[in-house]
Protein backbone atom coordinates (compact mmCIF):
# COMPACT_ATOMS: atom_id res chain seq x y z
CA UNK A 1 0.00 0.00 0.00
CA UNK A 2 2.68 2.29 0.86
CA UNK A 3 4.40 1.84 -2.65
CA UNK A 4 1.31 2.59 -4.61
CA UNK A 5 0.95 5.55 -2.24
CA UNK A 6 4.52 6.95 -3.57
CA UNK A 7 3.66 6.14 -7.14
CA UNK A 8 0.15 8.05 -7.24
CA UNK A 9 0.68 12.08 -9.13
CA UNK A 10 0.06 14.81 -7.41
CA UNK A 11 -3.31 16.40 -8.24
CA UNK A 12 -1.20 19.24 -9.61
CA UNK A 13 1.26 17.74 -11.88
CA UNK A 14 -0.74 17.61 -14.96
CA UNK A 15 -1.27 21.59 -14.79
CA UNK A 16 2.64 21.81 -14.57
CA UNK A 17 3.20 19.10 -17.66
CA UNK A 18 1.21 21.42 -19.44
CA UNK A 19 2.69 25.02 -18.24
CA UNK A 20 6.30 23.01 -19.34
CA UNK A 21 4.82 22.74 -22.71
CA UNK A 22 3.39 25.94 -23.10
CA UNK A 23 6.79 27.56 -22.08
CA UNK A 24 8.56 25.27 -24.27
CA UNK A 25 6.43 25.92 -27.14
CA UNK A 26 6.83 29.86 -26.43
CA UNK A 27 10.60 29.24 -26.30
CA UNK A 28 10.84 27.25 -29.57
CA UNK A 29 8.43 30.29 -31.04
CA UNK A 30 11.13 32.83 -29.48
CA UNK A 31 13.92 30.98 -31.07
CA UNK A 32 12.71 30.40 -34.71
CA UNK A 33 10.20 32.94 -35.57
CA UNK A 34 12.36 35.85 -35.59
CA UNK A 35 14.89 34.42 -37.65
CA UNK A 36 11.78 33.60 -39.68
CA UNK A 37 11.24 36.74 -40.21
CA UNK A 38 14.38 38.01 -40.22
CA UNK A 39 14.71 35.92 -43.13
CA UNK A 40 11.12 36.91 -44.98
CA UNK A 41 12.71 40.67 -44.64
CA UNK A 42 15.99 39.59 -46.35
CA UNK A 43 13.95 37.85 -49.24
CA UNK A 44 11.73 40.67 -49.34
CA UNK A 45 14.98 43.16 -49.84
CA UNK A 46 16.48 41.11 -52.15
CA UNK A 47 13.13 41.02 -54.71
CA UNK A 48 12.89 44.51 -54.22
CA UNK A 49 17.03 44.83 -55.37
CA UNK A 50 16.52 42.99 -58.17
CA UNK A 51 13.17 44.87 -59.29
CA UNK A 52 14.76 47.98 -58.60
CA UNK A 53 17.99 46.53 -60.83
CA UNK A 54 15.66 46.38 -63.56
CA UNK A 55 14.31 49.35 -63.76
CA UNK A 56 17.44 51.21 -63.13
CA UNK A 57 19.16 48.83 -66.35
CA UNK A 58 16.09 50.34 -68.31
CA UNK A 59 15.90 54.20 -66.82
CA UNK A 60 19.06 54.93 -65.48
CA UNK A 61 21.79 53.32 -66.74
CA UNK A 62 22.56 55.07 -69.90
CA UNK A 63 23.97 57.97 -67.52
CA UNK A 64 24.66 56.88 -64.44
CA UNK A 65 26.54 53.66 -65.73
CA UNK A 66 25.41 49.95 -65.69
CA UNK A 67 27.11 49.59 -61.96
CA UNK A 68 25.96 53.08 -61.03
CA UNK A 69 29.30 54.13 -61.05
CA UNK A 70 28.56 57.42 -63.84
CA UNK A 71 29.30 58.44 -66.70
CA UNK A 72 30.49 61.74 -68.49
CA UNK A 73 26.66 61.97 -68.89
CA UNK A 74 26.11 61.73 -65.11
CA UNK A 75 27.50 61.03 -61.40
CA UNK A 76 28.08 58.30 -59.61
CA UNK A 77 24.98 56.99 -57.69
CA UNK A 78 27.52 54.96 -54.89
CA UNK A 79 26.86 56.31 -51.76
CA UNK A 80 24.06 58.43 -52.18
CA UNK A 81 21.29 56.39 -50.43
CA UNK A 82 17.69 55.54 -50.95
CA UNK A 83 16.64 59.14 -49.82
CA UNK A 84 18.33 60.71 -53.15
CA UNK A 85 16.64 58.07 -55.08
CA UNK A 86 13.57 59.19 -53.39
CA UNK A 87 13.48 63.08 -54.16
CA UNK A 88 14.95 62.84 -57.24
CA UNK A 89 12.95 60.38 -58.94
CA UNK A 90 9.81 61.40 -56.34
CA UNK A 91 9.74 64.77 -58.14
CA UNK A 92 10.35 63.91 -61.20
CA UNK A 93 13.73 65.35 -62.06
CA UNK A 94 14.80 61.88 -62.83
CA UNK A 95 15.78 60.25 -65.15
CA UNK A 96 16.29 63.26 -66.86
CA UNK A 97 15.43 64.38 -70.14
CA UNK A 98 18.72 66.33 -71.04
CA UNK A 99 22.00 67.45 -68.93
CA UNK A 100 21.64 70.80 -68.19
CA UNK A 101 23.18 73.01 -65.43
CA UNK A 102 19.31 72.78 -63.71
CA UNK A 103 17.17 69.78 -64.04
CA UNK A 104 13.92 70.97 -63.70
CA UNK A 105 10.75 69.32 -61.67
CA UNK A 106 8.52 67.88 -63.49
CA UNK A 107 5.87 65.04 -64.17
CA UNK A 108 6.42 61.56 -62.00
CA UNK A 109 6.85 58.35 -64.65
CA UNK A 110 7.29 55.81 -62.16
CA UNK A 111 5.18 54.59 -59.20
CA UNK A 112 6.16 54.84 -55.29
CA UNK A 113 6.48 50.90 -55.58
CA UNK A 114 8.94 51.42 -58.37
CA UNK A 115 10.76 54.33 -56.64
CA UNK A 116 11.31 52.22 -53.59
CA UNK A 117 12.81 49.28 -55.67
CA UNK A 118 15.20 51.77 -57.66
CA UNK A 119 15.90 53.59 -53.99
CA UNK A 120 16.80 49.64 -52.56
CA UNK A 121 19.32 48.78 -55.55
CA UNK A 122 20.85 52.16 -55.59
CA UNK A 123 20.95 51.25 -51.80
CA UNK A 124 22.85 48.15 -52.47
CA UNK A 125 25.76 49.69 -54.22
CA UNK A 126 26.86 51.90 -51.24
CA UNK A 127 25.57 53.08 -47.47
CA UNK A 128 23.72 56.49 -47.57
CA UNK A 129 21.06 58.62 -46.02
CA UNK A 130 18.06 56.47 -45.66
CA UNK A 131 14.56 57.71 -46.98
CA UNK A 132 12.74 59.21 -43.67
CA UNK A 133 9.79 58.27 -41.95
CA UNK A 134 6.54 60.38 -41.59
CA UNK A 135 7.80 60.76 -37.52
CA UNK A 136 11.09 62.44 -38.98
CA UNK A 137 9.18 65.08 -41.33
CA UNK A 138 6.11 65.49 -40.09
CA UNK A 139 6.23 69.44 -39.11
CA UNK A 140 3.45 69.25 -36.42
CA UNK A 141 4.65 70.44 -32.98
CA UNK A 142 7.65 72.17 -34.71
CA UNK A 143 9.01 75.37 -33.51
CA UNK A 144 7.88 77.85 -36.87
CA UNK A 145 9.72 80.77 -35.34
CA UNK A 146 13.22 78.71 -34.58
CA UNK A 147 12.58 77.28 -38.38
CA UNK A 148 12.47 80.47 -39.60
CA UNK A 149 15.53 81.76 -38.28
CA UNK A 150 16.88 78.45 -39.13
CA UNK A 151 15.82 79.07 -42.78
CA UNK A 152 16.98 82.31 -42.74
CA UNK A 153 20.47 81.30 -41.78
CA UNK A 154 20.93 78.65 -43.78
CA UNK A 155 18.53 78.75 -47.30
CA UNK A 156 17.27 82.61 -47.69
CA UNK A 157 20.48 83.42 -49.92
CA UNK A 158 19.38 80.93 -52.55
CA UNK A 159 15.55 80.40 -51.61
CA UNK A 160 14.29 83.65 -50.73
CA UNK A 161 12.94 84.38 -47.36
CA UNK A 162 9.97 82.41 -48.42
CA UNK A 163 11.11 80.36 -50.12
CA UNK A 164 9.94 81.18 -53.57
CA UNK A 165 13.08 80.44 -55.15
CA UNK A 166 15.97 82.39 -56.88
CA UNK A 167 18.42 82.79 -59.54
CA UNK A 168 21.87 81.57 -59.39
CA UNK A 169 24.82 81.59 -61.86
CA UNK A 170 25.15 80.16 -65.18
CA UNK A 171 21.52 79.28 -65.37
CA UNK A 172 21.25 77.72 -62.04
CA UNK A 173 18.39 78.27 -59.78
CA UNK A 174 16.97 77.69 -56.47
CA UNK A 175 13.47 76.24 -57.38
CA UNK A 176 10.64 77.25 -54.93
CA UNK A 177 9.56 75.46 -52.24
CA UNK A 178 6.05 76.78 -52.64
CA UNK A 179 3.51 72.92 -51.43
CA UNK A 180 6.75 70.77 -51.60
CA UNK A 181 6.28 67.60 -50.10
CA UNK A 182 7.55 67.48 -46.41
CA UNK A 183 9.39 64.67 -47.28
CA UNK A 184 11.31 65.88 -50.08
CA UNK A 185 12.18 68.95 -48.25
CA UNK A 186 13.68 66.67 -45.52
CA UNK A 187 15.47 64.64 -48.36
CA UNK A 188 16.69 67.66 -50.34
CA UNK A 189 18.01 68.67 -47.12
CA UNK A 190 19.80 65.13 -45.90
CA UNK A 191 21.39 64.78 -50.01
CA UNK A 192 21.91 68.17 -51.30
CA UNK A 193 20.90 67.96 -54.50
CA UNK A 194 22.14 69.34 -57.51
CA UNK A 195 23.46 72.55 -56.33
CA UNK A 196 22.14 72.41 -52.75
CA UNK A 197 24.99 71.87 -50.00
CA UNK A 198 23.69 68.88 -48.01
CA UNK A 199 22.53 69.49 -44.15
CA UNK A 200 23.09 66.12 -42.40
CA UNK A 201 22.21 65.75 -38.72
CA UNK A 202 25.50 67.01 -37.79
CA UNK A 203 24.53 70.35 -38.83
CA UNK A 204 21.03 70.17 -38.64
CA UNK A 205 19.39 68.11 -36.09
CA UNK A 206 16.64 66.32 -37.14
CA UNK A 207 14.35 68.79 -35.23
CA UNK A 208 16.06 71.69 -36.65
CA UNK A 209 15.04 69.89 -40.50
CA UNK A 210 11.14 69.39 -38.74
CA UNK A 211 11.15 73.13 -37.85
CA UNK A 212 12.33 74.56 -40.98
CA UNK A 213 9.86 72.42 -42.71
CA UNK A 214 7.11 74.17 -40.42
CA UNK A 215 8.21 77.72 -41.26
CA UNK A 216 7.72 76.62 -45.12
CA UNK A 217 4.27 75.38 -43.85
CA UNK A 218 3.45 78.45 -42.81
CA UNK A 219 4.48 81.23 -45.00
CA UNK A 220 4.59 79.38 -48.14
CA UNK A 221 2.05 76.96 -49.12
CA UNK A 222 -1.50 77.26 -50.73
CA UNK A 223 -3.24 77.93 -47.17
CA UNK A 224 -0.61 80.82 -46.28
CA UNK A 225 -2.17 84.37 -46.17
CA UNK A 226 -0.83 87.78 -46.86
CA UNK A 227 -1.65 90.16 -44.74
CA UNK A 228 0.01 92.95 -46.63
CA UNK A 229 -1.63 92.24 -50.02
CA UNK A 230 0.71 92.15 -53.06
CA UNK A 231 4.23 90.13 -51.93
CA UNK A 232 6.17 91.24 -54.35
CA UNK A 233 7.40 87.57 -54.60
CA UNK A 234 8.52 87.78 -50.85
CA UNK A 235 11.41 89.40 -51.41
CA UNK A 236 11.36 91.87 -48.03
CA UNK A 237 10.29 95.10 -47.19
CA UNK A 238 13.07 96.73 -48.94
CA UNK A 239 12.35 95.77 -52.02
CA UNK A 240 8.58 96.23 -51.72
CA UNK A 241 9.15 99.41 -50.11
CA UNK A 242 11.57 100.27 -53.11
CA UNK A 243 9.01 99.42 -55.32
CA UNK A 244 6.49 101.46 -54.04
CA UNK A 245 8.56 104.76 -54.11
CA UNK A 246 9.68 104.20 -57.27
CA UNK A 247 6.28 103.50 -58.80
CA UNK A 248 4.20 105.55 -56.85
CA UNK A 249 6.84 108.96 -56.68
CA UNK A 250 6.81 108.54 -60.82
CA UNK A 251 2.98 108.17 -60.64
CA UNK A 252 3.39 111.59 -58.74
CA UNK A 253 5.64 112.95 -61.04
CA UNK A 254 3.70 111.84 -63.89
CA UNK A 255 0.36 113.30 -62.29
CA UNK A 256 2.06 116.75 -61.67
CA UNK A 257 3.77 117.03 -65.50
CA UNK A 258 -0.23 116.28 -67.02
CA UNK A 259 -1.68 119.10 -64.63
CA UNK A 260 1.12 121.00 -65.39
CA UNK A 261 0.36 120.97 -69.24
CA UNK A 262 -3.27 121.17 -68.74
CA UNK A 263 -3.30 124.37 -67.25
CA UNK A 264 -0.51 126.01 -69.80
CA UNK A 265 -2.33 124.80 -72.05
CA UNK A 266 -6.13 126.23 -70.38
CA UNK A 267 -4.41 129.75 -70.34
CA UNK A 268 -2.93 130.00 -73.75
CA UNK A 269 -6.78 129.19 -74.61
Amino acid sequence: MKKLSARRRHPLAALVVLLLALACTGGLYTAFAPADEAQAGTTAQSLAIDEGKKLYAVGCASCHGTGGQGTTDGPSLVGVGAAAVDFQVGTGRMPAQQPGAQVPKKKVIYSQAEIDQLAAFVASLGAGPTVPTEAQYNPEGADIAKGGELFRTNCAQCHNFTGKGGALTNGKYAPTLEDVDPKHIYEAMQTGPQNMPSFPDTTLTEKNKQDIIAYLDAVNSNDSESPGGLELGGLGPVSEGLFGWIFGLGGLIAVAVWVAARTAKAKKS
